[in-house]
């Protein structure tokens, strides 16, 4: 069996039954763009089949159409907004059903907002929250005890090396993505000794429209510091394969990160705070 080919399915065909070889089946959020969308791309073309995952249920079928034609992977479109509560329970469904379950789980969905937080909309705020730390949450929680059952499975989710440190104006976002992280590292643990992995992925700058949805302003970013969606996923999957907890891609992320444990909190805090002042 190959190492996209994961147990088997039962077919009838003329009265007759037979057993065939089931492919990996990926789940991805936030699928329609960026690191999501490469996400889907590499994961269909090592060979599994794809349940996508984001508002756009336009992009979704568009990109659902692509994959089928250029590498004969089976799409699953399933259009949710997960900052809405029955949305992701339709996910959390898809997460739990035993007809044709969900073997790997990307939670990518997610975004960022900038500015001071006394002048921000209070509701957008929310729905940063619920999107990047609930909506995740539950679908960890959806996932793995399918995954335990069956002996088998993986979940990425995407935090951000902007965990690692407060972020005087994107302060939520940074909690929440210190929440994913922490959170993820917790549950990676309480997997110790299963076939169940779970990996934290907490990448730097990458090339997306997250930064311009967000009002980021990355003028003053350098070249050296971007990554691609591409780099970003290889990297995390390479991470997941080896059982690893946390994934921070790219040398000068790790440099940054480190760094961010080393010195002390309150000179953290500060130069983030000028950092951003530049943003």
């Amino acid at each position: 069996m190959s190492e996209n080919q994961i147990g088997t399915e039962e077919h009838a065909v003329g009265g007759r039954s037979y057993r065939k070889a089931r492919s990996v089946i990926s789940l991805v959020t936030g699928a329609s763009s960026g690191i999501g969308m490469a996400f889907a791309r590499r994961l269909a073309a090592r060979g599994d089949d794809l349940v996508v995952v984001a508002r756009n249920e336009g992009r979704l079928k568009e990109f659902a159409d692509e994959i089928q034609s250029a590498l004969g992977r089976e799409v699953e479109v399933l259009p949710a907004d997960l900052t809405l509560a029955d949305d992701v329970g339709r996910v959390e469904r898809r997460l739990q059903s035993d007809d044709r379950p969900v073997d790997l789980l990307v939670n990518n969905a997610g975004f960022g907002t900038a500015g001071k937080f006394a002048e921000l909309p209070v509701g957008r705020e929310d729905e940063e929250i619920r999107l990047n730390v609930l909506a995740l949450m539950r679908l960890t929680h959806a996932a793995l005890p399918g995954m335990l059952q069956r002996g088998r499975g993986g979940i990425i989710n995407v935090s951000s090396v902007g965990g690692f440190q407060p972020g005087p104006m994107n302060a939520t976002y940074s909690a929440t993505k210190a929440f994913v992280t922490s959170f993820s590292e917790a549950v990676h643990e309480e997997l110790r000794g299963t076939d169940v992995k779970l990996l934290a992925l907490c990448p730097g700058f990458t090339r997306t429209q997250f930064q311009e949805r967000g009002g980021f302003d990355t003028e003053h970013i350098p070249k050296m510091a971007w990554q691609t969606p591409e780099a970003v996923v290889d990297e995390a999957l390479v991470a997941l394969d080896k059982g690893k907890a946390l994934c921070v891609p790219g040398v000068a992320n790790k440099f940054a990160a480190s760094m961010t444990h080393l010195a002390p909190r309150g000179v953290v805090r500060r130069v983030s705070a000028k950092v951003s002042e530049r943003f």
